[in-house]
């Protein structure tokens, strides 16, 4: 029996949204995860971990962006990561490499206080998020970031907004993504302009 027209689109709408929760589904289930030891800092966005074969990972957390080296608040949300993490065990949740070669994801921490006298203890602060929590990083909306996380990640954002905290503190606080751009927010217009000398 043909279909008309109004049935083939919806047959076609119930086909795309199908394929797009299998698509969605195949990418969570991409998601590898791996137990390392921190072994440095690069920046309010960057680790190095060790894994348990000794082989050294670059980490970009995803669903953040710090500020960049010579960017109001790059030395302090730097600082703030090592606190978190340096030296100690963290789960990595990840499921693409960047074109530096680092791997994007999540790193799972033990938060701090927790008295954990036996391996392995609960790792239950996502230091991404935990980053924008105090103000010192962005919410980075990448394209494979889930729904749920990225929710969670603009609420934490906005929450430390409200409270002017960390980088919210300042008025016109400019975006990493701009700033790699020379841009800054012009006074008067409020919009994006090339800062002078970039």
């Amino acid at each position: 029996m043909p279909l008309n027209r109004a049935s083939l689109i919806v047959h076609l709408r119930t086909l795309f949204l199908c394929l797009l929760a299998l698509s969605s589904f195949a990418a969570r289930a991409a998601t590898q995860s791996f137990d390392a030891r921190v072994v440095g800092v690069a920046d309010g966005d960057t680790i190095t971990v060790l894994d348990a074969n000794n082989v050294q990972h670059r980490i970009r957390l995803a669903g953040i962006d710090a500020p960049e080296m010579g960017q109001p608040f790059s030395g302090r949300s730097k600082q703030s990561l090592r606190r978190m993490v340096m030296g100690r065990n963290v789960r990595i949740e990840w499921d693409e490499q960047d074109r530096y070669g680092r791997l994007v994801g999540k790193a799972w921490v033990t938060p701090a206080g927790i008295n954990c006298r036996q391996e392995p203890c609960p790792k239950t602060l996502d230091a991404g998020r935990a980053q924008l929590t105090v103000g010192l990083a962005w919410h980075y909306l990448e394209k494979h970031q889930d729904e749920e996380d990225g929710l969670a990640y603009e609420f934490d954002e906005t929450e430390a907004r409200a409270r002017r905290v960390g980088l919210w503190s300042e008025p016109d606080a400019i975006a990493p993504w701009d700033w790699r751009h020379g841009l800054a927010e012009d006074p008067k217009s409020g919009l994006l302009q090339k800062q002078p000398g970039q």
